[in-house]
């Protein structure tokens, strides 16, 4: 049974859509918007190898559509890296008098101009960029300077709300992120017990808004939930130690950091909740699980 027709009307580049197929061609199908009264067509190829078997004209495909090495719009079902509107960590494969070339997942690269670098690239690098689509020639385009790309108006956030956070830079103080593909975040260095590279997606709660609308981020929970968490962990490396662990609040952090990927504030505050609850003695040499 096939699907009605959409009722957009205009085929967007650089974003995934649902096309109806409008008609076979020897490369492959067309997908689009049907003709209607004195409207023509608009459609785009789908070559061949992409066509699912047995899809016949007016079936719905999901496809992205970009513009191919002839600046011609083409769909795909392939999957990008990212899509006009979003942040992600691309590779550079390949760098030109004009730019740079990154891996997009696709048959054709994507294109960072010099002018949307922040800083002089080499193959293998990998940075993060911003997928936007450049309104004068309709090609889609990258770039690393992603300032301008965020909001700064972050409303309806709260403290200690659960993000997500991608590593973009990073300086003395922390780690700059694309805090859940919207915001910009800080996530600093004393927060964070791991090693961080640029792309690595990190999850986190928000623990300030700044009055020029970045975040402040954290890698744990504060307050009662904080506490809770903190617990869990503790919990979870007695089990998975015969029940003893040779930490205490005499412990240096680095220890504790090291056997738990937590800080000592937050072991201090997790242990203190357990011996509350009797779930646990403590012990010259360590903490012991009671059974």
């Amino acid at each position: 049974m096939r699907n009605p027709t959409p009722k957009k009307t205009h085929i967007a580049v650089g974003v995934t859509q649902t096309l109806q197929i409008t008609r076979r061609a020897k490369m492959g199908v067309f997908v689009g918007y049907p003709a209607e009264g004195q409207r023509l067509a608009e459609e785009v190829l789908l070559p061949d190898r992409f066509v699912p078997r047995g899809a016949q004209p007016g079936d719905e495909l999901k496809v992205f559509v970009y513009n191919d090495s002839e600046d011609r719009p083409i769909a795909t079902t392939l999957v990008p890296v990212a899509e006009v509107g979003e942040f992600a960590a691309f590779d550079v494969v390949d760098i030109t008098p004009h730019g740079a070339f990154l891996d997009w997942g696709l048959d054709k690269d994507l294109f960072a101009p010099f002018g949307e670098q922040h800083t002089h690239l080499s193959v293998g690098d990998r940075l993060v960029f911003y997928v936007s689509l450049d309104r004068h020639t309709m090609r889609v385009k990258a770039s690393s300077k992603l300032g301008r790309f965020f909001d700064y108006e972050p409303e309806g956030l709260e403290y200690g709300q659960e993000m997500s956070a991608l590593v973009f830079g990073e300086n003395e103080i922390g780690f700059n992120c694309v805090v859940d593909g919207r915001y910009a975040g800080m996530l600093f260095r004393n927060q964070v017990y791991q090693d961080l590279r640029i792309g690595d997606v990190v999850d986190c709660y928000v623990h300030d808004i700044r009055d020029d609308g970045r975040l402040d981020l954290s890698v744990h929970r504060t307050g009662v939930q904080g506490i809770e968490d903190a617990s869990a962990v503790i919990l979870r490396a007695l089990k998975q130690n015969n029940g003893f662990l040779a930490l205490h609040d005499k412990s240096p952090p680095q220890d504790i950091r090291d056997a738990l990927n937590i800080s000592k504030k937050a072991f201090k505050k997790g242990l203190g909740g357990l011996y509350r609850e009797r779930l646990v003695t403590l012990e010259e040499g360590g903490v012991r699980l009671v059974h």
